[in-house]
């Protein structure tokens, strides 16, 4: 049922599990949700390990956060279940895994199936953190947030800035997949 994972694959799915804590920590505050690299390390991991392993560093990822490492924006730690910003990261490990089965339907996709991929991503990504923000915030945290106020902090301020993360890890991807799928395979 499970394949196994083979020394490679582990190797690079923990560099891209590094790579998304230290883009956690490049970040450009904004309200609600900080802008940081995280996004574009989540959809590299997806374009380049494809979706199964994507996903894996993502979720490794995310897993090392909760056990209280401080490698999330605001920390870590299992209480960051119940912070507004957590569907974000839920969304991160669904986008790469998504970005991943897209892109590697093709064994050389254009820069339009990789920009289509990403977007498709981001797509997940937003749903997860838009729909977790409100819930969490109205139902737990007992603020009184409007849908208004969650799409237009967490999503109108936010998305310029990841389409253009998207556009570059379309052109990234274009330029490196035919390495890392060569890598993966051996």
């Amino acid at each position: 049922m499970f394949e196994k994972i083979n020394q490679r694959e582990i190797v690079l799915c923990g560099l891209f599990t590094a790579l998304i804590a230290i883009g956690a920590f490049i970040r450009i505050p904004v309200p609600v949700v900080p802008f940081t690299l995280q996004f574009l390390f989540t959809m590299l991991a997806g374009l380049l390990l494809g979706g199964r392993f994507g996903a894996i560093s993502v979720g490794v990822y995310v897993l090392l956060g909760l056990i209280g490492m401080p490698i999330f924006t605001e920390g870590g730690g299992p209480g960051y279940i119940l912070q507004p910003t957590f569907g974000y990261l839920i969304g991160f490990v669904l986008g790469s895994y998504l970005t991943g089965c897209i892109a590697k339907t093709k064994n050389c996709p254009s820069y339009k199936r990789l920009l289509a991929a990403n977007l498709a991503g981001l797509i997940i990504v937003y749903a997860c953190g838009l729909l977790y923000c409100y819930f969490i915030s109205n139902f737990y945290l007992g603020k009184s947030v409007s849908a208004w106020m969650v799409f237009l902090y967490g999503f109108v301020l936010a998305v310029p800035g990841d389409f253009i993360l998207c556009v570059l890890a379309a052109v990234l991807g274009k330029k490196m997949i035919p390495v890392s799928w060569l890598i993966l395979r051996k």
